[in-house]
């Protein structure tokens, strides 16, 4: 099923006269590593491409090729001239900050979706969202490979970092047997692993850290149910402007704790909502 899909997402890209890329509000690495990955390849197919996110890349991000290229400006999005659009790693279509003018595209505007993420929405004309796959990036590493279109340097560089990045190095589950293959391959092809880690997870300064010991410091377990816990307020977050990006890779570190079997991170957002 996945093999169709894959080559007729291809050759929608291979007719499309300009080409509009968008991810996810606060992206991740996968987000942004998959994006840039497409980029690329439009790139090398000489396609017009203009890649949208609501919010800026995180600085430690700027290694990824092309991700210069990735906007936050809505103005100059000019929406209906493209023809194809591709909604790369967003979950919910909302997270995309693009509800109603997906929704209310015009029939000429072919969208196609790329995601690993449970379905929430039923929007895409062409839908290719693998749950059971680590990553986005995972995912495009089979695009690829089903259209045998050459993996190069810079397209290894991305997809390794949103595999790494989802799998928090290879911790979480979701690594599988077939995701150690991708990476080995991938590595093969010419991806840095060294300046892929030193970016995305030797990445912290001192507020950031700062974050990280009040984390554990308020880390308690609920014995009755061996539950992990801690909560950061919001009033420390927001003196400091700590966003997401720097709290990435905290749930993982905080996971190291022995013996218990769940663990919850618990902060409370700007509108006085709760994020776990």
């Amino acid at each position: 099923m996945w093999k169709q899909k894959f080559i007729q997402a291809n050759e929608k890209i291979k007719e499309a006269q300009n080409i509009l890329v968008v991810t996810h509000e606060r992206p991740d690495g996968d987000a942004l590593a998959s994006t840039c990955a497409l980029l690329e390849y439009a790139n090398i197919l000489r396609k017009s491409c203009f890649a949208y996110c609501h919010d800026a890349p995180a600085p430690q991000f700027n290694f990824l090729p092309r991700i210069e290229k990735i906007s936050s400006d809505k103005n100059n999005l000019n929406f209906k001239s493209y023809d194809l659009i591709i909604v790369n790693d967003c979950g919910g279509l909302n997270r995309a900050k693009l509800t109603n003018e997906i929704i209310g595209r015009d029939k000429k505007q072919f969208v196609v979706e790329f995601d690993h993420h449970p379905k929430i929405d039923n929007y895409a004309d062409l839908e290719i969202k693998i749950p059971e796959a680590s990553s986005t990036c995972e995912i495009l590493y089979g695009f690829f490979k089903i259209n045998k279109i050459n993996i190069n340097k810079n397209i290894a560089n991305c997809l390794l970092t949103g595999i790494l990045t989802d799998t928090a190095n290879f911790l979480f589950p979701s690594a599988t047997n077939k995701t150690i293959k991708i990476a080995s391959d991938l590595l093969l092809k010419g991806a840095k692993y060294p300046l892929i880690l030193n970016s995305t997870w030797h990445n912290k300064n001192l507020t950031a850290m700062k974050i990280w010991g009040e984390a554990l410091d308020n880390l308690r377990i609920n014995k009755k149910y061996n539950l992990a816990f801690s909560v950061l307020g919001s009033k420390k977050l927001y003196e400091n402007k700590i966003i997401d990006e720097a709290l990435e890779g905290l749930p993982e570190f905080l996971s190291n704790l022995y013996g218990v079997n769940a663990l919850l991170l618990l902060r409370e957002i700007e509108d006085g909502k709760i994020k776990g």
